[in-house]
């Protein structure tokens, strides 16, 4: 969801509404969509602090809408980079169910292969070709940050996945590979299973 006006249409076909990272302190948009009877998926900033993410759940909660949950998905890290501090699932996780997204937390934030930036107007002073157009990944850690969450005796994990993943316009260079999921989810089932 990213404007108040399309939640009340949107909650008449879902049974998810999805609060994107950047609107997650929207208070407008969590009020509207805890009061649509939907569940809501509140997607954790790259910018907010786990502990900070309570005050979503609360306007949710406080609109009537009980059934919200957070999607951990990396910290901002210096310039194009997230990171994953593993103590933001158990810090939020006392406040709200956990959702840990595995392939947006290996996302490089415009790193991705240079392809010819907009020109530049004139009287810039900005470098031109500093940052990739599209965001960069290494999903080659999607099986360790994967595995990393089952070791914490979570249950939700979310492992993205493209088909093409390099050509996916959203977050192509992070998804898993879905010839490689077999193998990833019998890594995850054994580490549970050892659990």
């Amino acid at each position: 969801m990213h404007e108040v006006a399309d939640v009340a249409r949107v909650a008449e076909s879902v049974d998810v509404l999805q609060i994107p990272a950047f609107l997650c302190r929207q208070t407008d948009l969590l009020i509207a969509a805890g009061k649509s009877g939907c569940a809501v998926n509140v997607k954790k900033g790259q910018f907010v602090s786990p502990w900070d993410m309570r005050h979503a759940v609360e306007k949710v909660r406080d609109a009537g809408g009980e059934r919200v949950f957070l999607t951990e998905r990396g910290a901002s890290f210096g310039y194009n980079n997230l990171v994953v501090d593993m103590r933001s699932l158990a810090i939020m996780r006392r406040f709200a169910p956990v959702v840990f997204d595995a392939t947006h937390s290996v996302q490089l934030p415009s790193a991705g292969p240079e392809t010819t930036p907009p020109q530049p107007k004139e009287g810039w002073n900005g470098a031109p070709g500093q940052g990739g157009v599209q965001s960069g990944g290494q999903p080659e850690f999607i099986p360790l940050a994967g595995a990393s969450r089952r070791r914490r005796r979570r249950r939700r994990r979310l492992p993205g996945s493209a088909r093409q993943s390099c050509a996916s316009q959203s977050d192509g260079a992070n998804a898993l590979d879905l010839k490689l999921l077999p193998e990833v989810l019998d890594q995850l089932i054994a580490i549970q299973s050892a659990l």
